[in-house]
């Protein structure tokens, strides 16, 4: 059960979802992200208006409100969207970590709309060498020499 605030934000997103898809930014997606009860970040869907297959709501809500807090995490922060994020943007999520996410839609909802993001999950777990994109492991002495010096280096910041 949600309480009052936390309906609201659900609401909001649902809200975001609808103004995104009837402005033709992209799908019915919206999301939106908290921080001491106050929207910090919001997004919508843009994938077709910007050509970015990455702009789903989720991430370019999290692009907002890190710049907002000018950080690259959201610690203390809560995610409401819209819809059961996809693999995308739930990598997106667990690299921002946030306290919590608080979905309305599921992913099978989702693909009763065309949006089927099981292929991507079952990809995941798929073979390297079973997967419809290929996938070409080659090690190079440069890449791993740069590996190496990121490990020894003191003034990295670590995430």
């Amino acid at each position: 059960m949600l309480n009052p605030d936390e309906k609201k934000f659900l609401e909001r997103a649902i809200f975001l979802s609808r103004q995104g898809m009837e402005s033709g930014q992209g799908g019915p997606f919206g999301c939106v992200i908290v921080r001491d009860n106050q929207i910090v970040g919001e997004g919508t869907n843009r994938v077709t208006s910007s050509n970015d297959p990455t702009a789903h709501a989720e991430v370019v809500a999290i692009r907002e409100a890190c710049g907002k807090l000018s950080t690259y995490q959201l610690d203390g922060c809560d995610i409401y969207t819209s819809c059961e994020p996809c693999p995308m943007c739930l990598g997106a999520i667990y690299w921002a970590r946030p306290r919590k996410v608080v979905y309305a839609n599921t992913r099978e909802e989702a693909a009763a709309i065309e949006f089927d993001d099981d292929f991507i999950y079952t990809e995941i777990n798929a073979p390297l060498g079973e997967r419809k994109i290929p996938f070409i492991h080659y090690p190079h002495p440069g890449a791993k020499e740069i590996f190496v010096a990121w490990k020894n280096w003191e003034g990295k910041t670590k995430y």
